[in-house]
């Protein structure tokens, strides 16, 4: 029988350094630009190469490391736990199939990674490149599929198949609600555990409500406080629970202070523009901030795009020779867009055409859209890791405040 069985591996063996070949192939097609863009909907690009030293090295390292493999497959070695957090369990080690399938995909990873080392093109469409493999790779983990996820089965074992009727069960919740929970959302409440620092509306128009907050102190400084937070997302980033709240902190130290509370558009507000957002929120908050506190000048904070946002209504303050504003904070603001990091990969002038043709007359970008692009940034921490925890081993993840507030997306304009 162990002739047979060792037979039967090295016969396995030849199909699959038949399939080294023609996966080598599959992996240069598909590291061209427009494969990549058409995946996950990015600009496309021309066509790329390859300096031939690097890909003849990376090439000859690939074959050597397949060839380790099968010789470990062979001679049936127990795989050593991994350093990836995705695969670091013992039940990893010691199931064969998902060993192996660990094995030959940090392999391919490898060669993938090595393979956009050697591209021959503009920095912007490296980048693209490497972004679009990251994504394909974190997509084609392992851990992402019962039939290899060694934990998951473990756990299938151990609650009699529970897991398996959970994670339906939480895939099909979410399929209904729209995205992955990433949290137990159904243990907060804005007023009630998130969002519960007092205070009351006492302005507001169709783009938002302008909040102001019971004070804290005896007294409460001369100069009000101003807070804009972004417009892609709920105001309560700011004031989650009363130990991290910022909000809650400035009212305690005797800041009069104000919020921006802004609407989630509907159609409506399909039409509302940069300028509108500018102009009857942003300046308008400031001014109604000043008349309600009988301030000639007011101290202010922006908060991501909500300052990028008040960073333009200043400009457009001094350009008209006023200085309502005292001292301003930007807290992760983006001011400078010569580089846009990361999110420079989706962008290019096509790119932009085709956004103002879809929308450029008015419409609504769903919220959810923003969010997902957002996610997958991080695809392994904010994606698959819960589609692993929810749908596969039927687990509900735990309770966290932020995460809470990232899923309560808004449209935009």
């Amino acid at each position: 029988m162990s002739t047979n069985f060792d037979a039967s591996w090295a016969d396995s063996a030849r199909q699959f350094q038949q399939m080294v070949g023609e996966g080598w192939s599959q992996m240069l097609q598909v590291l061209q630009p427009k494969e990549m863009g058409a995946a996950l909907s990015m600009p496309a690009a021309g066509p790329v190469s390859f300096a031939p030293d690097k890909l003849a090295a990376v090439q000859q390292r690939y074959l050597q490391e397949v060839q380790t493999l099968w010789s470990h497959a062979l001679h049936h070695d127990e795989a050593p736990l991994s350093n990836d957090r995705r695969f670091a369990g013992e039940n990893w080690a010691h199931n064969p199939l998902s060993a192996f399938s660990v094995a030959a995909y940090q392999l391919q990873a490898h060669a993938l990674m090595g393979l956009v080392d050697a591209v021959q093109a503009d920095d912007k469409t490296r980048a693209r490149i490497r972004f679009s493999v990251e994504q394909w790779l974190a997509a084609m983990a392992p851990s992402n599929f019962l039939v290899f996820n060694a934990d998951a089965q473990q756990k299938a074992l151990e609650t009699h198949g529970e897991s398996i009727a959970k994670g339906v069960a939480n895939l099909l919740h979410d399929l209904g609600q729209g995205h992955i929970s990433m949290t137990d959302e159904s243990r907060f409440e804005v007023g009630r555990n998130v969002a519960t620092t007092e205070g009351a509306v006492v302005f507001e128009n169709e783009l938002f409500q302008l909040l102001e907050y019971k004070p804290l102190t005896p007294k409460v400084y001369e100069r009000p406080l101003l807070m804009v937070p972004p417009c892609i997302n709920k105001y309560y980033i700011l004031d989650l629970q009363p130990d991290n709240s910022l909000i809650r902190h400035a009212v305690a130290q005797g800041h009069r202070t104000f919020v921006v509370s802004w609407r989630n558009p509907d159609a409506s507000l399909a039409h509302k523009t940069w300028d509108d957002y500018i102009d009857e929120a942003v300046l308008t908050a400031i001014a109604t901030v000043q008349q309600i506190a009988g301030a000639k000048q007011i101290n202010a904070l922006g908060f991501c795009v909500g300052g990028t946002m008040l960073a333009t209504a200043l400009a457009v303050l001094a350009a008209r020779g006023e200085e309502p504003v005292a001292s301003c904070t930007f807290l992760t603001t983006l001011i400078d867009f010569a580089d846009t990091g990361i999110l420079d990969v989706f962008i290019d002038e096509g790119f932009v055409r085709m956004r103002e043709l879809q929308m450029g007359q008015g419409g609504l970008m769903k919220g959810q859209d923003l969010a997902s692009t957002f996610s997958f940034l991080r695809p392994n921490d904010l994606v698959w890791n819960y589609v692993v925890g929810n749908y596969l081993k039927g687990e509900t993840p735990p309770p966290f405040d932020l995460l809470y507030w990232n899923s309560d997306s808004t449209n935009l304009p």
